[in-house]
């Protein structure tokens, strides 16, 4: 789907549920929408505020919304077209999903300008574990190793 006019339609859908979002006062100015074959699977704005959940960002809400549609968790072949440049949690997620393209429209700049700033998380990124603000500890790894070990061997081990 090389079409530059059906790549501008599935971006305009993904723009005007940021908008209708805001509009609305149902959360974030953030849309998404996922394509498969050119055929649109899964559309989602921005979710937090109203779901009471942090990880409800436009992406990852249409993530599962087309992998439930699709039934499956590998979104290999599918695009997704975001109103904003991914957040490191949302991008993650793309990356998990195995979407084959991003188009977006603000980038992470224009978000960081409306008060939504992810440059922390970048930054926290790059330090050691022990240097980082949160503070992270590793507790039982001699435990915890078991899971991976019986992961290792499991006859119901799935490859993602």
């Amino acid at each position: 789907m090389e079409n530059s006019k059906e790549h501008e339609k599935y971006m305009r859908i993904a723009i005007r549920l940021a908008e209708e979002n805001v509009d609305k006062g149902l959360g974030g100015p953030f849309g998404a929408v996922i394509v498969k074959d050119g055929k649109l699977v899964a559309k989602s704005a921005n979710r937090v505020t109203t779901t009471i959940d942090p990880t409800a960002h436009a992406e990852v809400s249409a993530i599962r919304l087309a992998s439930k549609k699709l039934k499956t968790f590998d979104l290999s072949g599918c695009v997704i077209y975001t109103s904003c440049e991914p957040c490191p949690m949302c991008l993650g997620a793309i990356y998990w999903a195995k979407i084959s393209k991003i188009y977006y429209g603000n980038t992470k700049h224009d978000a960081a300008d409306v008060g939504f700033n992810d440059k922390f998380i970048y930054d926290e990124l790059e330090l050691e574990v022990e240097e980082r603000k949160l503070p992270v500890v590793q507790l039982l790894p001699d435990e915890a190793i078991t899971a991976f070990k019986k992961w290792e061997v499991s006859e119901f081990k799935v490859d993602y």
